[in-house]
């Protein structure tokens, strides 16, 4: 046997024996931006806290398209490191239902069949596939998971589920109520992420006196009748107890079909410039905003087009804290500065800032032309801030901490339309932060959302389309070079007299 057949099976069989001992150590390199194959610390955590066998099972239809397949192997794979960090309690089966009776079984767990549209041989076909998993412990009700898919966060998807079967006493959460603010319908989505830790309970101040000691954190958002004096003496009287609070607060409204633009007090703006944090009546604009749909006529027809609107800034100025760690991009609608006097009580805490081109108006105002070109408007002010964390007490008061955001409008569903998850992160993140629970945020936040060219700086822009065209045609070229040198060299080898 030659040398080279003894390098060949060497090194075939050190490839065989790292495989073996990564799958048995679960190592591997992740070189990805945001560690989308390294399990969190969160994720360890949770699976350290579980005390009785959940089981998942997976069904995955067979021959599926490549880039579906995918997905299935990422979930097997990371259900292993599930298995190994959890010492065999997170049992795992894949179904592949082809009979009837598999199906049925299927559906009956909350997996339904969907239709994905691939392309192969030049042609777009459809297929109706299996792509889900349910998870059960004992007889607690289960939970499931609709669709895995590639590029996705499973590993959110997956851990929050197992959190949610593992965790029976869930902490209290209390939601002010009695001025109305926000209801659960148009917070399903906080509901939704909030209700894997926490049992979110009504809280009616207009008939509540005390709030209870079980409550470790309260939130108010989106108030829209005033508050009274007694009943901003029952949340002064829970924060000297060492209460905490979230606040999403509108101080303007809007009304796009009217054209104008008012403002709103409840008498929590009065109550928070007593701490030191003024919540102005003015509305924050943004170069970085989003847009609104408005008929525009071409020629004969009118039709919908998409209008640059600085009134829905687009937030990506975030500092560094728990609470904003990993988000990319918030949407506000309608946003108010806030300013912070320096207090002797209270320390306050930038968290959400506008971009370096924005800009204010003082309510009442009109919008007296959407579609008005941005270079129009004023854009004279950088780093608004709109949102922040205001920390203190009395004396003789326990210290409480309190998140404000000057906007209650960005965690609302928006009627059938679903909000941004890192709108709905921001807020469950504080109650997190608020209610020393931080061990989701970092799950919460690891999935990229977004990154549109668009909103990158002009510089960065550049740069990266620069790469995207050069580097290919630069890796030919070297792969030419190279190539070409080595056949010179040869060809000069072979032109030796010595050859």
């Amino acid at each position: 046997m030659g040398k080279r057949a003894i390098s060949i099976i060497l090194i075939l069989a050190i490839i065989i024996v790292l495989n073996l001992i990564s799958r048995n150590l679960h190592f591997r390199f992740d070189t990805t931006d945001d560690n989308q194959y390294t399990l969190s610390g969160a994720t360890k955590d949770i699976l350290k806290d579980i005390e009785d066998p959940i089981t998942v099972t997976a069904y995955f239809s067979k021959d599926l398209h490549p880039s579906l397949e995918k997905g299935k192997n990422d979930f097997r794979d990371m259900l292993e490191e599930y298995s190994v960090l959890s010492d065999g309690l997170v049992n795992y089966e894949f179904i592949t239902p082809e009979t009837e009776e598999q199906r049925q079984e299927a559906t009956k767990n909350g997996i339904q069949p969907i239709m994905v549209s691939m392309r192969e041989k030049d042609q777009n076909k459809q297929q109706r596939v299996y792509m889900g998993a349910t998870l059960k412990s004992g007889e607690i009700p289960q939970e499931f998971i609709p669709v895995i898919q590639a590029g996705a966060n499973m590993e959110y998807e997956l851990s929050t589920k197992i959190k949610k079967i593992a965790v029976i006493d869930k902490a209290p959460i209390g939601l002010i109520s009695g001025h109305r603010e926000a209801d659960r319908k148009q917070l399903s989505q906080a509901y939704q992420s909030l209700g894997i830790s926490y049992a979110i309970e009504p809280v009616d101040l207009t008939t509540t006196e005390v709030i209870p000691e079980r409550f470790k954190t309260i939130a108010l958002i989106d108030p829209k009748d005033s508050l009274s004096l007694k009943e901003l003496q029952v949340l002064d009287d829970f924060l000297n107890k060492g209460g905490n609070m979230f606040i999403a607060l509108n101080t303007v409204t809007a009304n796009l079909q009217t054209s104008k633009g008012t403002p709103q007090n409840t008498g929590v703006e009065g109550w928070l410039k007593a701490k030191g944090l003024e919540i102005e009546n003015s509305f924050l604009l943004d170069a970085r905003c989003g847009q609104v749909t408005m008929q525009q006529r071409v020629g004969p027809f009118t039709m919908p087009t998409q209008i640059p609107f600085p009134y829905l800034p687009l937030i990506t100025n975030f500092a560094e804290h728990p609470i904003t760690d990993g988000l990319e991009m918030v949407m506000f609608q309608f946003a108010s500065p806030m300013r912070y006097k320096a207090n002797e009580y209270f320390t306050f805490t930038p968290l959400v800032s506008s971009s370096s081109k924005a800009g204010i108006q003082t309510a009442p105002l009109e919008f007296t032309d959407v579609q008005k070109d941005l270079r129009e408007y004023n854009f004279d002010l950088e780093n608004v801030v709109i949102g922040g964390v205001l920390e203190g007490g009395l004396p003789n008061a326990q210290k409480s901490k309190m998140v404000i955001i000057g906007d209650a409008d960005f965690p609302l569903n928006q009627g059938e339309q679903k909000q941004s998850p890192d709108n709905i992160s921001l807020m469950a993140n504080a109650i997190d932060w608020l209610s020393d629970d931080t061990g989701l945020v970092e799950l919460r936040t690891k999935s990229v959302t977004t990154r549109p060219l668009d909103q990158l700086e002009d510089g960065k822009r550049q740069f990266l389309k620069v790469v995207n065209i050069g580097l290919p045609i630069l890796l030919i070229l070297l792969f030419g070079f190279i190539r070409s040198s080595r056949s010179r060299s040869k060809r000069n080898k072979r032109m030796a007299e010595a050859y």
